[in-house]
């Protein structure tokens, strides 16, 4: 499958690019608003993986190419881009492209991070509003820490909540996810849900600023 990665040059789609090219056949680019640092980037991290032994199918392009070459397009930017990357890839798209958002809606003050909840409801319904209506749109991947997701000597042992409304899209993504060693998809219903699971990201992330030893804290179900 031909995954593109919008904004893969961040820390979350760093993580999903290792992770999908060191432990899986799929193939990934690293998209990003501007080509050469995609380029860049994808270069970097192919030599990652070459170090390890790992001959991978990984390339870099702007945003809107990567979204063309691709079958899941993931856009791995910041809550407040969201819309305007989806918007921009938007003709890119075909029918039958599954849209996954890992965005999370937060703001903080002094006593730590709070869940920021769009008009919409929730980012991934955000998204999915942006979204061309032959697009289906998954919510995943908002509660891993991203540099364990990217530092691929740490064992996840984690699970990532999956939220949408289309089964076979949430079914796609789920495949995707477990494709990652250590880490379990776990269905949290439609989109409606979202709010609840992206609100899990602030609570991980206080957990994690206010205990020792807990920075790279994730969840898992039981």
């Amino acid at each position: 499958m031909d995954i593109a990665l919008l904004g893969g040059t961040g820390d979350i789609g760093e993580g999903l690019a290792l992770r999908w090219a060191y432990h899986t056949s799929h193939s990934v680019v690293v998209g990003s608003r501007d080509a050469e640092r995609a380029e860049n980037k994808a270069e970097e991290y192919a030599t990652e993986l070459d170090s390890r032994g790992v001959d991978s199918d990984i390339a870099g392009a702007e945003n809107a190419a990567a979204a063309a070459r691709a079958d899941v397009v993931v856009a791995a930017v910041p809550a407040y881009h969201l819309t305007d990357t989806i918007e921009a890839v938007a003709d890119e798209l075909d029918a039958g492209d599954v849209l996954v958002s890992p965005a999370v809606g937060m703001k903080r003050d002094e006593d730590g991070m709070h869940y920021n909840r769009p008009g919409a409801g929730s980012v991934t319904a955000l998204a999915a509003g942006a979204a061309p209506d032959d697009v289906a749109v998954v919510g995943a991947f908002h509660n891993l820490a991203a540099d364990r997701l990217a530092n691929l000597d740490a064992e996840l042992d984690v699970d990532t909540l999956v939220v949408g409304d289309d089964e076979d899209a949430v079914d796609t993504v789920s495949a995707l996810a477990e494709g990652i060693e250590g880490l379990r998809a776990v269905s949290a219903g439609g989109i409606a849900n979202a709010a609840e699971v992206e609100g899990l990201t602030p609570l991980l992330i206080n957990i994690a600023m206010n205990n020792e030893g807990m920075h790279d804290v994730g969840v898992k179900f039981d």
